[in-house]
This record gives C-alpha cells, sequence and structure tokens, in this order.
C-alpha cells in the first residue's frame, strides 16, 4: 500500500509497506529496522521472527532518546512479555504495539507533529517451503 503526506521533503516518512518490506521516502527496506528523525537503522534483531526478540532487543531501542517507540509485529499485531520491554518502562518511553500498516501510518502522523517516535519495524524472514 503506498501512504501519502504532504510535509517537508526532507523528512524519513514511511511512503509504502507490504508484510515483507517497508518504503522510507520510497527507498525499500527489506529488513527489520529502526526509523527515527535521525534516520533508519538495521535493527539487532534482524533476520530473527518475533518469538526471537529479547530484552537486549528492547535494551538497545531504549538506548534512542525517544518519547515512544512504535513496535511493528508484522501482519499482525503481537505483544511481546512484559519482562522483554522494562528497559523502555525505565527509560520513559511509551511502547505501543500494532501491525505494520498501523505503523507505519501512527509514525507519519506523529512524526509531522515533530514528536520524539521512533518506529522499530520487524520483517520477518520468508517461511521456507
Amino acid at each position: 500500500m503506498k501512504l501519502h503526506l504532504n510535509t517537508d521533503a526532507s523528512q524519513l516518512l514511511f511512503t509504502g509497506y507490504a508484510d515483507d518490506h517497508v518504503l522510507i521516502n520510497g527507498q525499500r527496506f527489506d529488513s527489520s529496522l529502526l526509523l527515527t528523525a535521525r534516520g533508519v537503522e538495521i535493527a539487532p534483531w534482524v533476520g530473527q521472527g518475533f518469538e526471537a526478540l529479547t530484552a537486549d532487543h528492547f535494551e538497545w531501542a531504549a538506548r534512542h532518546e525517544l518519547d515512544i517507540l512504535l513496535l511493528g509485529t508484522g501482519p499482525r499485531q503481537r505483544f511481546p512479555h512484559p519482562s522483554l520491554t522494562r528497559a523502555l518502562m525505565n527509560a520513559r518511553i511509551g511502547l505501543e504495539v500494532m501491525d505494520i500498516g498501523a505503523l507505519c501510518r501512527t509514525y507519519n502522523i506523529l512524526a509531522a507533529e515533530g514528536r520524539s517516535v521512533g518506529a522499530a519495524v520487524l520483517i520477518e524472514p520468508a517461511a521456507e517451503n
């Protein structure tokens, strides 16, 4: 799906998504990442599925200066165990979990408002047949 939002052309925003990728300002990303106003970072959980998320992954995210972290868990919403996300709570970073489409739309709105938001995208490896 393509997204459209009128905003500053230098701002990094999601411009499209599918279950296996996201587009950021038209550039395709096929692996897990973190998008913030500072740029795109490859996530430490790249190549892993939802079940492989660990507390270390959320500690990495908590080192970013954010007010809120959006976690996109692929085509459906799945919640990580609260014990994994404790580092976010300790850093006073709010966590919202959603599917990838909701993540893209929500991030664009919050970023356009100038909010300190991060979008952690989980792109799971393709299942082998």
